[in-house]
């Protein structure tokens, strides 16, 4: 069964806002997914991931490694420059992420922005979710 790009943001965001609801910083962590688009298209994808690395709590620690391991998991591999790659999910942290990006071309910055945001409905959806479900039950 081949499963699309899309449907595997949704099962990764979906992973995601689950690992927020047991930290129980899901309330904190919708209101920053929320927020963090228009931050992203203010300032652009590097000064958001620095502005959620220069945070000290949970939530932002949480979404900066959800965004950076998906940026690994899709973009991992990809050429940046000459002999260098995209870091690796496993790898992909805001350090390495990072350098990818400033290194990058501007086709590959703009392919990470695109999937950053594309992530990002998805993540404020399914947190969105995940938080009405704890206030009902």
């Amino acid at each position: 069964m081949n499963v699309s790009l899309d449907q595997r943001r949704a099962q990764y965001a979906w992973e995601k806002a689950q690992e927020a609801a047991q930290h129980r910083v899901i309330d904190e962590y919708t209101n920053l997914s929320k927020s963090v688009a228009s931050l992203i298209m203010n300032s652009g994808l590097m000064q958001t991931l620095a502005f959620l690395q220069s945070k000290k709590d949970d939530q932002h620690k949480m979404l900066l490694v959800h965004l950076t391991k998906w940026l690994g998991r899709t973009l991992g591999g990809t050429p940046v420059n000459e002999g260098e790659r995209f870091p690796h999910e496993p790898v992909a942290d805001f350090q390495l992420v990072l350098a990818a990006l400033y290194n990058s071309p501007s086709d590959l910055y703009m392919r990470a922005t695109s999937e950053t945001m594309a992530l990002l409905r998805w993540i404020r959806q399914f947190a969105d979710a995940r938080k009405t479900l704890e206030e009902t039950s």
